[in-house]
């Protein structure tokens, strides 16, 4: 018999598998699964999206609380490491900017470094704002090492993520998982029993006739949000008027040549293109608008611009961005895509399912009312996904693709509060100010702003207190270090196979 105590739940359930509901078991599984019933019921039948093959850095964090080795997590997946993103023809056709990883300049503790760059070039002529980074560097020349652990030193600003095949991740995790005690049911949903007086979810019932009770249930159901809103009824907010795109198809493809350290998005009529490089291929999508193109049209124009051939047919997904009213309602919360969407543009689906984790261990309900808890979860997940929301518009709104639909109706929509105070502090000044759990990083904000050409009129006026002598000169010496060391990197492949995480 299982020994607890009298807050911890006794039993939670997790319903659906696939990424976000392994994510959660392992991670459940780590923290309590010596004292709490974790079940996981998910159906070999039913398929999973699975096309969440890029992260951003704070992957790092979570597979660090797990315990993963990273050589054996990278082999296992069949990853690559990334350090950023390469935007094609978003400006117009032609034009392309790389949001890197990281910091821009030679430490991470070098403050202001945005703003000795706008001084200096206010000043006259200086390098490319991405050649100071590391990041972008070592990315477009095919280079990789691992994060310097001194912050003083240049090495220590390649800040990494992964590529990594999503359904190789998940059973990678479900290993994990089962090993620590969570129990899996290869099974499907029939109905959920609701509690007459409150409401909460008391059990599932399978196919099988087999009636899983629990405490608490985690709904990793996906689109279809089983829990969370086809029994719970918990609404959504639509945000499709400031990211239209409402389709998806994605398809594998053989891989080519040596695997770069950075994912592609390219530009397209009505939406954009991925390319997220793996080990053994290359995943490829197109994100689009059916307002704006059909879904032949959408086809035709993924297939004709694939660089090898295609593994397996494309995969079509339809989806509305935005997010549930609630993300924890009653004794049910909602992880990945079962508690909203935002468009894989900067790699956030995964992301999203790891700090709904972490904020439920942060939150973790007892089997005592949580509504106090639960609310404060759905307004740090608010906040969260308002904020990634505002990041991903700033990419469409400010576009001189003319005369096509799409690209015409993104500059001249709406734009949230949020993004226009945003907006204004930048255009002004360059400032890009902290918010609570934001996501992305002044260096992110920067490059995307700068990327898509919205510049500032003036600086932060403290750089003035420095000579504006000794400021260039910094400014030179910086960027020949960063170059320097950018050439000394190996090649990226040549370090996954040193490294153990590639075959020769």
């Amino acid at each position: 018999m299982m020994e607890t105590n009298g807050l911890l739940p006794k039993s939670i359930v997790i319903v659906g598998g696939g990424t976000a509901g392994w994510m959660t078991a392992a991670a459940l599984a780590r923290f309590v699964g010596h004292k709490v019933k974790i079940t996981l019921i998910e159906s070999s039948d039913i398929g999973t999206v699975g096309v969440g093959e890029a992260t951003i850095p704070p992957i790092r964090n979570f597979n660090a609380i797990l315990g993963l080795d990273e050589a054996e997590f990278v082999r296992e997946t069949k990853g690559t490491y990334k350090l950023g993103i390469e935007f094609c023809d978003w400006v117009k056709p032609g034009h392309s900017y790389f949001h890197p990883f990281g910091v821009y300049g030679p430490s991470l503790n070098q403050p202001n470094f945005f703003h000795q760059w706008l001084r200096a070039r206010a000043g006259g002529q200086v390098p490319e704002l991405s050649e100071f980074s590391l990041c972008s560097l070592a990315a477009r020349a095919g280079r990789f090492a691992p994060q310097g652990r001194d912050p003083a030193t240049i090495q220590a600003t390649l800040t990494s993520a992964f590529h990594f095949d999503a359904g190789l991740y998940a059973a990678y995790l479900r290993k994990f998982a089962e090993a620590r005690n969570v129990r899996r049911l290869d099974q499907k949903v029939q109905s959920v029993r609701q509690s007459p007086e409150t409401g909460n979810v008391e059990a599932v019932l399978l196919e099988s006739g087999d009636v899983i009770e629990g405490d608490f249930f985690v709904d990793c159901t996906g689109f279809r949000g089983l829990l969370i809103e086809q029994t719970l009824k918990t609404g959504y907010e639509d945000w499709r008027a400031y990211l239209p795109a409402d389709r998806a198809l994605a398809v594998p493809t053989a891989k080519v040549g040596p695997v770069v350290p950075f994912t592609r998005s390219t530009a397209r009529l009505a939406g954009w293109q991925w390319r997220i490089p793996l080990q053994h291929r290359t995943g490829n999508g197109y994100v689009y608008s059916s307002q704006f193109i059909s879904d032949d049209a959408a086809h035709e124009t993924l297939m004709a611009n694939l660089d090898a051939p295609a593994l397996a047919d494309a995969k079509p997904l339809r989806f509305v961005t935005g997010r549930r009213k609630k993300l924890w309602n009653k004794n049910v919360v909602a992880i990945g895509l079962a508690s909203g969407f935002l468009e894989p543009l900067e790699s956030t689906s995964i992301h999203l399912i790891q700090t709904g984790i972490t904020k439920l261990l942060d939150f973790f309900p007892s089997r005592q009312n949580h509504a106090a808890d639960a609310a404060t979860y759905n307004r740090l997940g608010q906040e969260e996904y308002e904020s990634i929301r505002d990041f991903l518009v700033l990419h469409y709104m400010a576009n001189q693709r003319v005369g096509e639909p799409l690209w015409d109706y993104c500059r001249q929509m709406a734009l949230p509060d949020s993004l226009q105070e945003r907006l204004a502090l930048f255009q002004h000044g360059g400032r890009v100010p902290p918010r609570a759990f934001d996501l992305f990083t002044e260096t992110s904000w920067v490059a995307v702003f700068m990327g898509q050409g919205i510049e500032p009129k003036g600086y932060n006026p403290l750089v003035e207190v420095h000579d504006g002598a000794a400021g260039r000169q910094f400014l030179a010496d910086a960027h020949r270090a960063l170059a320097e060391l950018s050439r000394q990197l190996p090649e990226h492949e040549d370090f996954l196979r040193q490294a153990g995480m590639m075959p020769s």
